[in-house]
């Protein structure tokens, strides 16, 4: 159920070894083969909002309650630490609402749990090895792409550089999300930990289902909290709050709640 690599359409080759003019005119001719971004996704603006046309775009419903919008802004920035499974599920619920998403930087991440949570693979590129300055590469994807997955693999983003491609992701309307590393200024925050799992040991020889705690903070909103449960559902991976959890605590709430790892910072 869980961890298994498996084929996608790569729409980008690999950038290692080419001449940083080289990397940037491939990615551009790429680019260029992808539909209209925002093509079919679906906008969720909140009742008494007004309409923002840069959208919002779906994360899994047992997620939204973390979130004011209920799902991630078109024009930000996001840091994920924490569980693989929480990422697949972003990429599962983004690209199965029409979005298209680009990963950076990371090779073996597998995708076959993100196609049981519902994930267009054909709306998925990757970029194994991004060559040596991958930040300029996630930079030039957010022209043309909605989501662009950025691995930094522990290194860290000049806090000058990282703003302007917050910028450069406000104008574009796309979101960029960070994983694996230190990236500053970032309008939301997310983690997830694995808690447990059922199955194993109880003459099934797999994992049925897989327990997490997500937190979510913000620039404009305060701690989240939400227990949920990964479950295989007629061969699709569903997120279900935990069976006799406590409701989501909702955004704005500053109740004590355990600190998040200082491995992504804000």
């Amino acid at each position: 159920m869980w961890g298994f690599a498996v084929p996608v359409p790569v729409a980008f080759t690999e950038l290692a070894g080419l001449s940083r003019q080289e990397r940037l005119e491939q990615l551009r001719r790429r680019m260029a083969a992808v539909p209209a971004r925002g093509e079919s996704v679906t906008e969720h603006v909140p009742l008494g909002e007004e309409h923002d046309s840069r959208g919002v775009l779906d994360v899994p419903p047992a997620l939204a309650d973390l979130l004011p919008r209920r799902g991630l802004s078109r024009g930000s920035v996001v840091t994920l630490s924490g569980a693989d499974s929480l990422l697949l599920g972003l990429l599962a619920s983004t690209t199965g609402a029409g979005a298209h998403a680009v990963v950076i930087g990371r090779p073996r991440l597998g995708l076959l749990a993100a196609a049981e949570m519902g994930a267009q693979l054909g709306r998925i590129a990757v970029i194994p090895d991004p060559g040596p300055d991958p930040v300029e590469v996630a930079a030039v994807l957010l022209d043309g792409m909605d989501v662009v997955v950025l691995s930094l693999g522990g290194n860290s983003v000049n806090p000058s550089r990282a703003r302007a491609v917050i910028a450069r992701a406000r104008s574009k309307g796309s979101i960029l999300i960070v994983a694996d590393g230190h990236w500053s200024g970032a309008e939301l925050r997310l983690d997830a930990r694995v808690i447990g799992y059922d199955g194993l040991g109880r003459g099934t020889g797999r994992v049925r289902s897989m327990r997490l705690v997500v937190q979510a903070q913000g620039r404009a909103f305060g701690p989240a909290t939400a227990r949920l449960d990964l479950q295989s559902v007629d061969g699709r991976i569903e997120w279900v709050p935990e069976v006799g959890a406590e409701p989501a605590e909702r955004p704005g709430n500053t109740a004590a709640i355990p600190a998040l790892p200082a491995a992504v910072s804000l």
